[in-house]
């Protein structure tokens, strides 16, 4: 579906790939709804927009609340018209501890962010997108949603979760007039752990460093992203990290996780 002349709505568009997502649409000529928890950081996006800025309205909502998501259609429509597509990209991650060092408030707190939020988003607009000519829902899901990484099992739990409702809807839309993308990003220069209040290791910086593949800028992720939602791409890979370990695990599952496990190992305490 192109995105020009159409209205789309992007959760966490304050910050980092949701921000340049929501950037990027309006550059492409779309109007769009952004949506965050911080206000202060919508309205810098707002401030990048530039001109463009006209075809932007800012929300501030907290996605995990249902009754206030069931409420969006129709403020989106009655700002821009009936919404054309939506992309859930707002998501967090746990700290970097073991499994049984992870407390049950925060597991919490991630699978209502990255799953129940987007839950919540979709089971909202679907019946607007159906109504539509032609619609697309794209959900960002991880790469930990198909490897197992070390720190944040519970962050892949819920990206997998992620993984296997967009599948469902894919399969479950195909006949239909709205396409469905799920996106796999692989490192992306954000501050996720920021937003997430998630302290990292220094030792991070220097694995970082040292890595085969340096984090992709969040504008061209979103580049990326917007492009694949264009061209009705199902499956899209976000960076050179992210396509060569979706390769290794495919071929063989026992050595990406022990690949991973070794990047891994300094952030984790024991």
């Amino acid at each position: 579906m192109k995105v020009k002349g159409k209205t789309i709505v992007v959760t966490g568009g304050g910050n980092g790939m949701g921000r340049e997502l929501v950037l990027n649409l309006l550059d492409k000529g779309a109007r769009v709804a952004a949506i965050d928890l911080n206000e202060a950081a919508l309205n810098e996006t707002k401030e990048l927009a530039g001109s463009n800025a006209q075809r932007l309205s800012l929300h501030v909502l907290n996605i995990t609340d249902n009754k206030a998501v069931a409420g969006l259609p129709e403020e989106v429509a009655a700002i821009h018209g009936p919404a054309d597509g939506l992309i859930n990209n707002a998501g967090i991650i746990q700290p970097f501890v073991r499994l049984r060092n992870l407390n049950f408030e925060v597991a919490e707190k991630v699978m209502d962010v990255n799953f129940f939020g987007t839950l919540y988003m979709v089971k909202a607009f679907l019946e607007t997108l159906r109504s539509r000519p032609e619609a697309h829902i794209v959900n960002v899901s991880s790469m930990g949603g198909f490897l197992p990484v070390p720190g944040q099992c519970v962050y892949g739990a819920s990206k997998a979760a992620v993984k296997i409702l967009t599948e469902g809807l894919y399969a479950g839309l195909m006949d239909t007039n709205v396409k469905v993308s799920i996106v796999f990003p692989g490192a992306i220069a954000t501050n996720i752990t920021k937003n997430s209040g998630v302290d990292v290791p220094v030792s991070a910086d220097r694995d970082a460093d040292t890595s085969k593949f340096n984090p992709m800028p969040p504008a061209d992720a979103a580049r990326e992203i917007v492009d694949g939602m264009e061209k009705d791409k199902v499956r899209i890979m976000v960076g050179k990290d992210a396509k060569f370990l979706n390769l290794l695990y495919r071929i063989s599952p026992g050595y990406a996780t022990r690949f991973i496990s070794r990047k891994m190992k300094s952030l984790l305490p024991d």
